[in-house]
């Protein structure tokens, strides 16, 4: 092993630009050679820092470059807050970066105490820690304070079908350790042999033409219940009060006609403003009555139709005020009646509800969406029976990027629905938010259905290829058979304790590897 000589004249900055770089490998950009170069360099970085405070110091500044640029996005959403300004948004994004990179921080940090050879450059077993260490780390930032799972860097494989397909066996976390591994050997590889790191890059590269081809459809008898997704293109601003009745109106439109198979019509998130469930106080449905808006809806089902639609649930004490409200899907049969809904168990915080309101409400602080009734959480993953239709299994919005969470493990439904309000997210968050229920299809072996006001809708099929979508800031809707269901996956079966076992596998070949080289 030959000394290590190389002096950084700017560390800090490069790891600014390396955290960056790696951001450019996830959605809209998708450019992954760059995640695996970015990779490579804080690998690199990480190793040659002197002391364990420098380490740390340039993991932070990687995560703090990646996370800003990956989380843009979050400024757009100060857009529609009226209680604070929108330049707050991007301060909003920085600020964000600065908690994220707490992981990256003690991912380099792990690997700099347990790894590191002073005086050496990087070798096999310290990429295999740092590899663990990521994998740990990703997951704490899954759950740590309700967690942030946003984007974790197994994403970056979806434009290769064959690397994202690991996540079936092994979870998007552990894919983010094997992503972490492949790109820190690569110079490790290439100072040995330097074609020895090609296979790296030119393997994926060489692969990924194949994800666009498409196995030829089986033939679908004219009964085979249908999906149909509605997207209205209706932005956050026309979304008042007095643009409920035009809003409901774009989605009656574009909810077709009944045919000769039994259809599920999904429509997004956060559009329909009148209540649907019959019992509130009268002060609170204005001119339309829940039965009246039920009624409408019902207009456009077949006798074997069912609609899935967002709205909100309400909670009243004996005054009739309101105590709570709960994110809710409620599905509606052809007779307009309810016959089941489905509350939100995984709450954005700021978004659905204010931490800490006693401290940051006296400052100025609110919500992003509008209101001062906190939502409540609902039991969990759960589905919702419907007949003609089986068990569906529902993930509003965000809960869907939560790896290994977004299935009741003791009834497997036959497909997720995940509608979401992303007219919040800009130009950089509906495809991110896409490309991670994409992964959560993979994982999980289960056909995806997402339904957005303004794009982008899906309908994704249990290994994660895209069957038909509704791009961004379009009207329209997207009608198909449900795609089937896959044998269960292993990391179906097992969950994150998947993640754990690779991390472990990591760590146990360093040690071996050390071993051997003494």
């Amino acid at each position: 092993m030959t000394r290590h000589s190389a002096a950084l004249r700017s560390p800090a900055l490069l790891a600014l630009v390396l955290g960056a770089v790696a951001a450019t490998g996830f959605a809209p950009l998708d450019i992954w050679p760059a995640t695996l170069i970015g990779l490579a360099g804080f690998a690199w970085l990480v190793h040659d820092a002197p002391r364990l405070k420098s380490a740390l110091w340039r993991g932070w500044l990687f995560g703090l470059a990646h996370f800003t640029v990956n989380s843009n996005w979050i400024q757009h959403a100060f857009d529609f807050q009226s209680a604070m300004p929108p330049a707050l948004g991007y301060v909003a994004c920085v600020a964000l970066g600065l908690y994220l990179a707490v992981f990256p921080m003690l991912a380099a940090g792990i690997a700099w105490r347990l790894g590191r050879r002073a005086g050496f450059v990087p070798d096999a077993a310290f990429i295999l820690i740092l590899a663990a260490a990521w994998i740990g780390t990703e997951w704490l930032r899954s759950v740590l304070f309700t967690g942030y799972a946003w984007d974790p860097i197994g994403v970056v494989w979806l434009p290769v079908q064959a690397f994202a397909g690991i996540a079936a066996w092994v979870g998007t976390y552990a894919l983010s350790g094997l992503t972490v591994a492949m790109a820190g050997l690569m110079p490790v590889l290439a100072r040995r042999r330097w074609w020895m790191a090609l296979p790296a890059l030119a393997v994926p590269a060489l692969l990924q033409p194949l994800s666009y081809l498409r196995p030829t459809s089986p033939q679908i008898a004219a009964s085979t219940p249908r999906v149909r997704v509605v997207q209205p293109d209706i932005g956050q601003e026309d979304r008042s009060e007095d643009d409920g009745p035009r809003v409901l109106d774009a989605l009656l439109k574009r909810s077709g006609a009944p045919g000769p198979a039994p259809r599920l019509i999904v429509w997004p998130e956060g559009v329909v403003r009148d209540y649907i469930e019959d019992g509130y106080p009268r002060w609170i449905y204005g001119l339309h009555s829940a039965r009246s808006v039920r009624a409408q809806i019902a207009s456009v089902l077949g006798p074997r139709d069912i609609a899935l639609v967002g709205g909100t649930a309400l909670a009243f004490d004996r005054d009739d005020s309101i105590t709570s409200a709960a994110n809710s899907v409620f599905a509606i049969g052809a007779a307009g009646r309810i016959v089941g809904r489905y509350d939100k168990a995984h709450l954005v915080p700021y978004g659905e509800y204010l931490p800490l309101r006693w401290l940051l409400e006296p400052i100025g602080l609110s919500r992003l969406v509008p209101g001062d009734i906190d939502f409540v959480d609902g039991p969990g993953p759960a589905n919702l029976t419907l007949p003609g239709f089986g068990a569906v299994g529902i993930q509003i919005c965000y809960e869907i990027i939560f790896s290994g969470r977004t299935v009741d493990p003791a009834h497997r439904p036959r497909l997720l629905f995940n509608p979401s309000n992303d007219a919040w997210f800009g130009t950089w968050g509906p495809p991110q938010h896409l490309a991670q229920a994409r992964m959560r299809a993979i994982e999980e072996g289960l056909p995806i259905v997402r339904a957005t006001p303004t794009g982008i809708s899906a309908i994704i099929a249990a290994d994660g290829r895209l069957l038909a979508t509704v791009p961004h800031e379009t009207a329209g809707a997207i009608e198909l058979p449900i795609p089937p269901a896959l044998p269960p996956t292993l990391f179906s079966r097992i969950g994150n304790p998947m993640a754990a076992l690779v991390a472990l596998l990591f760590v146990g070949l360093a040690v071996a590897l050390r071993r051997r080289s003494r």
